[in-house]
């Protein structure tokens, strides 16, 4: 598969998508970009306390504002989990990227995401963990170009896997 200008990734919270962006990053000699760190840096708050005090909605379309205002090129971008709520947030980044989803299966989701609230995760009021992988996965699954079930996969597996993909 010929690399797009920029490789980005997205996965559930906690799939590892930062760890294994830098590595991959600096594996193939490209930048990173955290979309989660881009998004706290300009608002200058934690996403927990932008969601906490302007909500859930209004989160998704800060996130959506930032991400479709990412112009780059040699990068390797990881998303935030919730960035496939945005249509046009994911034609902004398909656009000139090479979608890469890290895949995870449920339990070993609970396993690694105890605290969704201290994280930041992007999860309506009354809903667990399970409820975000059933309404998240679906979406995951529109814009991918690679998928990785990366559950059982150290960072570096998870890495020389995608390398596989992108040569």
């Amino acid at each position: 598969m010929k690399i797009k200008e920029n490789i980005t990734l997205i996965g559930m919270p906690a799939v590892g998508k930062s760890t294994v962006g830098n590595l991959l990053a600096q594996k193939i000699g490209f930048d990173f970009l955290d979309s989660d760190d881009l998004i706290q840096s300009k608002e200058q708050k934690t996403l927990s306390r932008i969601i906490s005090e302007q909500g859930l909605d209004r989160f998704l379309k800060i996130e959506e504002n930032h991400i479709v205002g990412i112009e780059c090129s040699n990068h390797v971008i990881a998303t935030g989990g919730s960035v496939v709520y945005s249509s046009k947030a994911m034609k902004h980044l398909s656009r000139n990227s090479t979608i890469i989803y890290l895949s995870i299966d449920l339990d070993t989701l609970l396993t690694r995401l105890s605290d969704t609230k201290s994280r930041g995760v992007a999860i309506g009021r009354g809903k667990n963990i399970e409820d975000l992988y059933k309404e998240r996965t679906p979406l995951y699954d529109i814009y991918f170009d690679i998928k990785i079930d990366c559950g059982s996969m150290t960072a570096k597996q998870v890495v020389e896997k995608a390398m596989k993909y992108l040569s």
